[in-house]
């Protein structure tokens, strides 16, 4: 949600914004609807003042025996009292209208985020690692991992397609991903583990922007909840409708979860193997914090998922994303990207977001800035994958395959294996 304020004081820069997004302009209309809400907010007010004073009027010229005073004082008050109604809903409607058009539009990129359309004109930051040399062809996932477990046959019977069936060994190295990542993050960046719920009213989706313009990529259910499409969806609505009374110290939490999500945005994308799901599991990271700490914050964010890439030695490579292919609700997004050696391209396996109050202003979570202000501001609101388990599912498979079509487990997940050092066709 964007601040009228600003929009009032440099719609200039308000636009040049949106351009950066490849968008048309929309100040104009914005602080037209703006004009018309506060001229009618004035009326109403005069009206009501005006009301408020004839009624106290009116007992006064009674109390004078001035009955021809009174009776037009009465006269006032009546025609205020039918007229005000229509004023009060014209403000409602004018007001939704201008909370509608200010909700449509996408974050402002910050300022260091480069041009570009789309994801081909995204920037390079870093790499680790070095991808492995085989003595052999690698094998994508979606061939090696049926014989190891991955079922995509019984996945689509039961549910249809970008569903999977994952069995035995493969199952345990699943689920041991899972319970790595989650410990790394609480037990050694500062993450407090929650488990939230996996339904979600219109409003908590709102909140964190996939509300009004994402419907089609969330699954709905019959009694109008919403199922998450990511934790960030729960743990950031932890804070919504709250002032919180300390936030010197950020306040950091994670969650391994299943997310949801129709993919309708990406129709006909990784339509083959585990890559693209329609359920599937992650590791979220939420950070809510003071805007003077944003930045480090992100920065920390980004070294908690890079951390557990290297642990597990698969090679990464960080991007910045330009202005055409980060999210709705980021002012800033680094995508972290695993070299998967079988597509022998680095894919997308962690996105890390920095939202300024953007979702702050949705959800209504503010902050004292010093013990016992009065004064309340919007908080500062961040997310990332810490990181998607099925993508680093695969990542392992076919970084750690070898030649007779067996994977071996990475030494960081043993302890999470139960003795299981090789998964076996």
């Amino acid at each position: 949600m964007h601040d009228i304020r600003l929009i009032r004081d440099d719609p200039q820069s308000f636009d040049a914004a949106l351009a950066r997004r490849g968008l048309e302009p929309a100040a104009a209309d914005i602080l037209a609807l703006d004009t018309q809400r506060r001229e009618v907010t004035t009326k109403l007010q005069e009206g009501q003042s005006r009301r408020n004073e004839a009624s106290k009027a009116i007992g006064q010229a009674m109390g004078k025996g001035d009955t021809g005073t009174a009776e037009a004082l009465k006269k006032e008050v009546a025609e205020l009292k039918q007229s005000l109604p229509a004023l009060e809903e014209t403000e409602r409607r004018v007001g939704a209208q201008l909370e509608a058009l200010l909700a449509a539009y996408p974050n402002r990129p910050a300022d260091d985020v480069p041009e570009g359309a789309d994801e081909s004109e995204n920037v390079e930051q870093d790499r680790w690692g070095t991808p492995r040399s085989f003595d052999f062809a690698p094998q994508e996932h979606a061939d090696l991992g049926p014989a190891l477990g991955m079922d995509f046959e019984t996945g689509a019977k039961i549910s249809g397609a970008r569903f999977t069936f994952l069995r035995g060994d493969m199952a345990r190295l699943h689920r041991a991903l899972g319970q790595f990542m989650l410990d790394r993050q609480t037990r050694e960046n500062g993450y407090a583990e929650c488990a939230p719920p996996l339904l979600v009213r219109d409003e908590a989706v709102f909140g964190t922007g996939q509300l009004p313009k994402f419907a089609e990529d969330l699954f709905r259910t019959t009694d109008d909840r919403w199922l998450i499409p990511t934790a960030e969806v729960s743990l950031t609505n932890a804070v919504r409708e709250t002032i919180l009374d300390d936030l010197t110290i950020p306040l950091r939490m994670s969650a391994l979860t299943p997310c949801f999500r129709s993919e309708a945005g990406a129709a006909g994308r990784d339509t083959r193997g585990f890559i693209r799901q329609h359920q599937f599991e992650k590791v979220e990271l939420v950070s809510v914090c003071r805007p003077e700490d944003s930045a480090a914050e992100h920065e920390h964010m980004v070294r908690s998922a890079k951390g557990v890439l290297e642990a597990l030695e698969l090679p990464y490579r960080t991007m910045l994303l330009c202005t055409g292919d980060m999210g709705f609700g980021a002012r800033r997004t680094y995508d972290l990207e695993v070299w998967l050696p079988g597509q022998d391209a680095y894919r997308e396996i962690s996105s890390i977001s920095w939202c300024g109050d953007f979702q702050a202003r949705r959800m209504n979570a503010r902050y004292r800035p010093e013990d016992g202000a009065k004064k309340t501001e919007f908080a500062h609101t961040l997310n990332g994958s810490g990181l998607a388990v099925g993508r680093t599912l695969v990542a392992v498979l076919e970084n750690y395959q070898q030649a007779d079509g067996s994977v071996r487990v990475p030494d960081a997940l043993k302890p999470y294996m139960g003795g299981i050092e090789v998964l076996a066709p």
